[in-house]
């Protein structure tokens, strides 16, 4: 382990010599192989189940695609994502519109669950989502078994898919935009809960804690 970090992390330029791309380092065993060094992690091994991933970037410190289906963590994280980049305009909305009726009050989004937990409204909610979560099951398996792609369920009304080399690209887009609203959902509520203001109403007034 400690000669191959030795490899892959030269202390300076003059040592590194020439740039080489991609990286590669030479590892020890019965045979010597040459294996790439991950984009994202230089001083780690490319990982070897994310080839030809979008948006992978090689990026798997903890190897977990090593022992769990990749195409399941691939549904896994476009779902997260997708719940997430709903739930970030979610969290914003309800600054600005709320339906006119006494059963829909004016509240933080932090606040509102606990509400309708009380009032029934979450129960609904949680009715819809187990029955939608018995149809994702079924497609997860569709996916594992490879019968479609990962997070594809011919959803494409603007027919945006139809140029394979946009295709991917939109590909990529979505998983970065997921995995950017995953963080920030994370950061509206711990703001909520802090700071008992909303998204839009602590920019503006910045509170100081």
């Amino acid at each position: 382990m400690l000669g191959f970090i030795n490899h892959a992390l030269p202390l300076t330029r003059a040592t590194r010599g020439p740039a080489i791309s991609p990286r590669t380092v030479k590892v020890r065993g019965p045979t010597m192989k040459t294996r790439e060094m991950s984009k994202s992690v230089p001083f780690l091994l490319k990982p070897k189940n994310l080839e030809g991933l979008p948006a992978s970037y090689d990026f798997d410190p903890l190897l977990i695609s090593d022992y769990i289906n990749v195409r399941f963590l691939q549904a896994a994280e476009i779902k997260h994502g997708r719940i997430c980049m709903l739930a970030a305009v979610g969290l914003i909305v309800p600054e600005f519109f709320t339906f006119p009726n006494p059963y829909f009050p004016k509240m933080l989004a932090v606040d509102a669950h606990n509400y309708f937990i009380n009032t029934g409204g979450m129960s609904q909610i949680l009715l819809f989502i187990a029955a939608f979560e018995g149809i994702s099951c079924y497609a997860l398996k569709q996916t594992i078994d490879g019968k479609h792609e990962p997070g594809y369920f011919g959803f494409d009304p603007l027919g945006l898919g139809k140029d394979p080399v946009k295709f991917k690209k939109y590909q990529a887009n979505e998983i970065m935009n997921g995995r950017l609203a995953m963080i920030a959902v994370g950061g509206m509520i711990h703001q909520m809960w802090i700071s008992k203001m909303g998204v839009i109403e602590q920019l503006l007034n910045f509170k100081t804690l």
